[in-house]
């Protein structure tokens, strides 16, 4: 694969911002810098809000979108968006590798023609126009779309990805199925994979998000994975969703990456200093699935990109650009990559960047416009989090909306609800829904085979049709007990019984009380006598309240200015934190188990412990204004995770350990290794203690955390079976 070296994409050099007029109805707008400008010309979100990026209300944002409307791709063009150090980031150039033929073309012409020009186009012109432009046009133009035209032109643009199965024909809804599991469970995982399968879901992919990302369990998932694929007959392809180093490593053992995958980001700080992520090593990871994926001549692409509006908002490292600019340039740097399939997962964050329906949905629908007009095979994963107001059924409407618009697939989690991340997904009954209403069938190998197994039939009007065996995983298990113990292993499962392409009333009713009680538990606040005998002493965040902590993160991630002023260095080796975050009801079931027990292992292994810290309404990042403040070498933050698909699951905490690194001229200043899922459904506190407290003897030997320390113990397990 030919990938244009970064020096040689020429830039325009970057120039001062300058002041957008305008008089709309006898009223005087003005805007300093194009920043500014795309972000008010936005639709009205949380995000762009907190940012205050946001127009103030509806006159001004029409105000901003008629002067971009006049903006030329010329004047776009020369302004590259800067960092905010001044300089053009790698993201930003890879955006500029762009048909310049193409772009000579569209120069001239104004956001407001080109936008006409792509609505009057047939598919092929439109698509052309696309090789054209940078991420910047592209959310430009975006900007200026309703929702109907957001679909109308997505429709057109459509793509397909070829691996061992193709994605994204004309006629067809793909899905990707998300066996997820707490623990990473392979019998629970065995059995989501059976049942995704047996109801024509996974034609566009197997991936499984893994629970704990190391080497040795990336590599066991995925000849796991690749043993069902086999066994089952399913023409498809797999992959673990791991950090992209975890899985090249994987891939030189020899492991099945078939399809290589990472998360992006629209600014290169983000993509760097909180994804781990740089271009080079994108690069790196392109060329070797060139050189050695498995699926060799087969395979038309072999990665595998998400995206979603917000992380880099989230990160505080946006560089004052707006959510649906950033995730355009998403696009623009997975496009280098000629990817086999990319989704976003718009509403994955919260409320903080979409807390209601209506974002959620028109930001969907953004996202799928735009990665098509750059030229990707867009999947698309509309879905929530219980502590924003985003439900159900707004997800439903994004998801019918969606399908409209023409995307390659969606997310398959059993029931809708994903078991390790604590969200809510498309579910395999929403993909054959939608196949039914839009008169849609499954990648044509994956069809195939699927009739042979009866999970498909073709009717007498030649349409096809769910057959005796759809959604009936039994098909696949030796016997009924074999099916069983399977199902025993899976969290949230409340039936198989169906209703057409929809699950059966009870199985709705029994996922929808859940999910009520899990929302509930988010406004629950932590209280002390349930923590146990340990002596806490407490320390105040900047958020003031539930409602300012869940809408607000940095304020959670920063001490009050009060409690601040009275810390000291200590200078202990571990400062261990204890917050509620988004679940007291986590804190309240496992803390009383879990803190004697890490406390006590610490301590036996020689290291200091500082008295441990209670704060109420606190997020990860706090461990590192409490590690500036009292110096301890590591602060291990266990936090209330958000609440997932039952009422136990509300209840899963997580540790957070973080490593102070005072090395000078050091990239970062911290590094983190994480434990998850702790709750009694998952790794049971106590163990989880001993766990704990086993990384953290670790990081202190090594002096290194997250994938670092990975790559460190990979390196002495190497040497060991060497010698």
């Amino acid at each position: 694969m030919i990938l244009t070296p970064l020096s040689e994409i020429w830039v325009p050099e970057p120039q001062p911002d300058e002041t957008y007029k305008i008089t709309l109805f006898d009223r005087a707008y003005a805007f300093r810098g194009l920043k500014h400008l795309l972000g008010a010309a936005d639709f009205d979100k949380a995000g762009e809000r907190l940012a205050w990026l946001a127009a103030k209300d509806e006159v001004e944002r029409e105000a901003a979108r008629n002067i971009l409307s006049g903006l030329t791709m010329q004047h776009l063009y020369d302004r590259p968006l800067v960092a905010d150090n001044g300089s053009v980031d790698d993201v930003m150039r890879v955006n500029y590798d762009i048909d310049r033929d193409v772009f000579a073309e569209l120069a001239p012409l104004t956001c407001g023609v080109v936008k006409d020009r792509l609505l009057k186009a047939k598919s092929s012109e439109a698509k052309r126009i696309g090789r054209g432009l940078t991420g910047v046009m592209v959310a430009a133009i975006a900007k200026l779309m309703d929702v109907h035209e957001l679909i109308y032109a997505a429709r057109k643009l459509k793509r397909s990805g070829k691996a061992r199965t193709e994605v994204g024909l004309a006629g067809t809804l793909s899905s990707r199925l998300q066996p997820n599991h707490p623990t990473d469970d392979l019998t629970a995982v065995t059995a989501l994979v059976y049942t995704g399968l047996s109801m024509g879901a996974g034609d566009a992919l197997i991936g499984l998000n893994p629970a704990i990302d190391t080497v040795d369990n990336i590599d066991k998932i995925l000849r796991h994975l690749d043993g069902l694929r086999r066994e089952t007959g399913a023409p498809t392809q797999i992959c673990v969703l791991s950090h992209v180093k975890t899985q090249m490593a994987c891939l030189e053992r020899g492991a099945p990456v078939e399809i290589m995958f990472q998360s992006l980001a629209g600014t290169d700080r983000t993509l760097t200093e909180e994804f781990d992520v740089t271009v080079d090593v994108l690069d790196a990871a392109t060329r070797m699935m060139a050189d050695k994926g498995p699926l060799g001549r087969d395979a038309r692409q072999f990665m595998y990109f998400e995206t979603g509006q917000g992380s880099e908002l989230t990160y505080g490292k946006h560089n004052g650009i707006d959510m649906t600019t950033t995730e355009a340039l998403c696009y623009g740097l997975a496009r280098r990559y000629d990817p086999f399939m990319v989704n976003n997962v718009t509403g994955f964050i919260g409320p903080e960047t979409h807390r209601t329906n209506f974002e959620m949905i028109v930001s969907n629908l953004q996202d799928h416009f735009m990665g098509k007009l750059i030229g990707l095979p867009m999947g698309m994963a509309p879905c929530y989090t219980l502590h924003s107001e985003i439900t159900m059924e707004g997800q439903q409407i994004a998801t019918e909306l969606l399908t409209a618009a023409g995307a390659n697939y969606f997310m398959d989690v059993y029931l809708g609800v994903d078991r390790m991340l604590a969200y809510f997904d498309t579910a395999g009954h929403d993909d054959q829904t939608m196949r039914e209403v839009h008169g849609l069938r499954p990648a044509p190998e994956y069809l195939a085979w699927a009739v042979s197994r009866g999970i498909f039939q073709e009717g007498e009007d030649g349409e096809i049709e769910r057959g005796p065996n759809w959604g009936n995983p039994r098909i696949f298990c030796e016997s009924e007990e074999t099916f069983a113990r399977l199902m025993a292993k899976v969290p949230a499962a409340y039936g198989l019984e169906n209703a057409g392409p929809r699950p059966a009333d009870h199985v709705s009713r029994a996922v929808k009380a859940n999910l009520a009680v899990a929302r509930e538990a988010i406004y629950a606040e932590v209280e002390p006598q349930y923590l146990g005998r340990m002596e806490f002493r407490r320390v105040a965040t900047a958020a003031e309240s539930k409602v300012a902590h869940l809408n607000n993160p940095e304020k959670g991630a920063r001490i009050a200015a009060a409690a601040r002023a009275e810390l000291r260095p200590e200078t202990t080796d571990v400062q261990i934190v204890v917050s509620d975050g988004l679940s007291a009801e986590a804190v309240h079931h496992n803390i009383p188990d879990l803190l004697p027990v890490l406390t006590a292992a610490l301590e036996k292994s020689g290291f200091g412990v500082g008295r441990p810290i209670l704060a109420p309404y606190g997020r990860v990042k706090l461990a590192e204004d409490i590690g500036d403040a009292l110096a301890p070498k590591l602060v291990i933050t266990l936090i209330g995770e958000r609440p997932g698909g039952d009422a136990i699951a509300s209840r899963s905490l997580s540790a957070y350990i973080a490593y102070r690194i005072t090395e000078p001229g050091a990239d970062a200043r911290y590094e983190y290794s994480v434990i998850s899922n702790i709750y009694s459904g998952g790794l049971p506190p106590a163990a989880a203690g001993a766990q704990i407290a086993e990384r953290a003897r670790e990081i202190l030997t090594f002096k290194a955390a997250g994938n670092r320390l990975e790559k460190m113990l990979s390196a002495r397990g190497s040497a060991g079976a060497a010698a």
